[in-house]
């Protein structure tokens, strides 16, 4: 394609390049084939189920949604919700569970239920109870579990037979599904489990009557009325969470724990051995892991840690030998256990485990923290199976290995199969490729990128944008084209673009992460300072007199911290859904890092915004999705009126039925160009 299409544009339409990729690998246990979901084009929202064949290296599309639906989707609240603590924006089949053996799919479209034949590709919808979320095949292949109107189906492939295996007791109870708070924090998106032979299952039941109900309106339709959701803010009460074993002779077994003092499920596996679950305290110094049976509960593993203990991707769960794997904190390193045997070295941070046989395949990082990497693991050795420089996903089925790839050298991931071939993607090419400088700066060795506009001439000075995120849980600078699009783009429009990754981001070990432990105000603006003065003390190309940050969600909490309390260094800010006040954010994130506002509400007043309103001197737009439920639109409103009250003018940009996320295309495009445009206008 040429460029006649702008930046801006293509970055809105093709959902920041993702659309057309490649996603969700399952490879089948003899290595024959590989599925995956893709979009059939570049610019197409809707996901079909695809087959690479490894012998051939010949794909086929098995499930064409197109076929099977016609657009617009029609999805319940429940869908909805599940895909917005997902950040799911794409449509079609968003995703899919199967059996065992993987040869068989089920998968929902617009709450209709499908079933797909992996071999002949044949697809048969099943009849459901109300609108499908979550379809989950039992490992047999034999039957399907759905939720619908917070009750727990099983359906017969044979029969057709559809059983409820628990249905709500209360208006606020729903059952199979995860709750609020497990989903958007704890990466726990489900809420049941098959047993390997298909006959129990284990479900999650959750009473949200004790969470406080907030109201989220859309200005924009005053004959709407608010949506009311159940939210969990710090200090106050979450969700009631239980757990049983459901047999599917209606039999039902209670899992016990003491909740009261473990009272968030964090993760449960049922593969190798009994179920297990971990639960957690609230305030997540201690974990314990359990195994379930018919005979009751017993505690196969306690751990804490003076701070917090993180919920790894993947862990705990059973090795084939009947040991428990875990990735815990251990001098130094977030290391893998193997029953009571630490299986990685120092220095090597385990960020995920994806597979576990005779060998566990992980994720991790080591002396680079811009890189992560694909491990084999084993008891007295560890094998690096990503080669190239870059962030690297992986996914196995028998001896076939499926690597996804991102580097600075191409744009995209690339999708390799060890036995040959690479799955193709049909993402579109970027119209500008960032030229980054990878850098590491200060005392503390902080990661930084650093972007210039295309032709820069040496000597010609540059207003300097930092673009950060700046807190846990996510990374800005890494290994990876694609991760810079948007501000090699905005270095284009005349910027030094400047992003950082200060203490609390992961990739560098326990320390590193609970640096910023009661401390988000003081430790995340510090780092993103002092990088900054480090590299313009080698890059005189930097005009400390024209300093702006721009950054969303933590990122826009930190570009207001910066303008408000740091105004010497930055002259202004844009601060997308920006946390101004903590005691407005969720329990289980923002009481690991503050502590209970109760118990500690001098940290909450410390690391909140609204007390600093006075204090404005500098530009600050602040933009907000009206529809977010996640840092709901009152932070911004509160912010602006202690703004307004001080007499300290500022920019508010409402976004009219945007969430946390911004999918609309017009949306996200103008979005980009408006920023500019303050930025300038600010800067002068």
């Amino acid at each position: 394609m040429g460029n006649e299409i702008s930046f801006p544009r293509q970055h809105a339409r093709t959902q920041r390049f993702t659309l057309g990729a490649p996603r969700n690998f399952t490879v089948a246990p003899d290595g024959s084939q590989v599925y995956f979901l893709r979009t059939a084009t570049a610019t197409s929202r809707a996901n079909g189920l695809w087959a690479f064949d490894t012998a051939t290296r010949a794909e086929r599309l098995l499930v064409d949604p197109g076929e099977l639906l016609t657009d617009p989707e029609d999805l319940s609240p429940e869908e909805r919700a599940r895909r917005e603590r997902s950040r799911e924006q794409a449509a079609g089949v968003v995703a899919y569970s199967t059996d065992q053996d993987v040869t068989r799919a089920a998968f929902a479209l617009s709450g209709r239920l499908f079933v797909a034949d992996l071999a002949s590709a044949d697809v048969r919808e099943l009849p459901v109870a109300g609108s499908a979320v979550d379809p989950r095949l039992d490992p047999t292949g034999r039957r399907v579990g759905y939720v619908a109107a917070g009750a727990l189906h099983v359906v017969d492939l044979e029969s057709g037979e559809d059983r409820v295996l628990a249905e709500p007791d209360g208006d606020d109870v729903t059952w199979g599904l995860a709750e609020f708070i497990a989903a958007e924090e704890m990466g726990r998106f489900r809420g049941y489990w098959f047993s390997p032979d298909g006959e129990h299952v284990l479900a999650t039941r959750v009473d949200n009557a004790p969470v406080a109900r907030w109201h989220i309106a859309d200005p924009a339709n005053p004959s709407v009325p608010a949506a009311e959701i159940a939210y969990p803010a710090a200090g106050t009460p979450n969700a009631d969470v239980s757990a049983a074993l459901l047999g599917l002779d209606g039999s039902r077994v209670d899992v016990e724990w003491d909740r009261a003092e473990f009272p968030y499920l964090t993760t449960a596996s049922w593969s190798a051995g009994p179920p297990l679950l971990q639960v957690q305290s609230r305030d997540q110094r201690r974990v314990r892991v359990l195994s379930v049976d018919p005979d009751g509960v017993r505690t196969v593993a306690e751990d804490e840690d003076p701070h917090w203990l993180e919920i790894v991707p993947g862990a705990p769960r059973w090795a084939p030998g009947g040991e428990l794997v875990r990735v815990l904190p251990r001098d130094g390193a977030n290391r893998l256990l193997v029953g009571d045997e630490v299986w990685t070295p120092d220095g090597f941070q385990v960020r995920s485990v994806v597979d576990v046989a005779d060998d566990v395949l992980v994720t991790a990082s080591t002396d680079d923290p811009t890189q992560t990497h694909v491990y084999r693991v084993t008891a007295d050795r560890v094998e690096r199976l990503s080669t190239e420089d870059g962030v690297h996903g992986v996914a196995r089925g028998g001896d076939v290995v499926v690597l996804s790839s991102a580097g600075l050298g191409h744009f995209g991931t690339r999708v390799a199969v060890s036995t040959g071939g690479v799955i193709d993607s049909h993402a579109e090419t970027p119209v500008l490729t960032p030229d980054v400088r990878l850098l590491t700066v200060g005392e503390r060795d902080l990661r930084a990128a650093l972007l210039l506009p295309t032709g820069h001439v040496p000597g010609t000075k540059l207003p300097v944008l930092l673009d950060p995120y700046g807190g846990p849980h996510a990374q800005r600078v890494v290994s990876a084209r694609n991760a810079y699009l948007a501000s090699q783009w905005l270095a284009d429009q005349g910027f030094a673009v400047l992003v950082v990754d200060g203490r609390g981001t992961p990739g560098r070990g326990p320390e590193w992460e609970r640096a910023i432990a009661f401390d988000f105000a003081g430790a995340t603006l510090e780092d993103q300072v002092d990088a900054l003065h480090a590299v313009a003390a080698t890059e005189p190309d930097l005009d400390l007199d024209r300093v702006a940050i721009r950054g969303w969600s933590y990122g826009g909490y930190l570009s207001a911290l910066a303008v408000l309390r740091r105004p010497d260094v930055f002259h202004a800010g844009i601060a997308g859904a920006p946390v101004t006040d903590w005691r407005l954010y969720d329990t289980h994130y923002t009481e690991r890092y503050l502590g209970h506002p109760d118990e500690k509400p001098e940290v909450y007043d410390a690391n909140s915004l609204i007390g600093d309103a006075p204090e404005l001197v500098r530009p600050l737009m602040i933009v907000h999705g009206l529809a977010d439920d996640n840092v709901v639109a009152a932070h911004t409103l509160r912010l602006s009126s202690a703004l307004l009250a001080a007499g300290r003018p500022h920019t508010v940009l409402p976004l009219s039925g945007v969430t946390h996320m911004t999918p609309q295309e017009q949306v996200a495009e103008n979005l980009l160009l408006l920023q500019v445009d303050f930025l300038k206008r600010a800067l002068g």
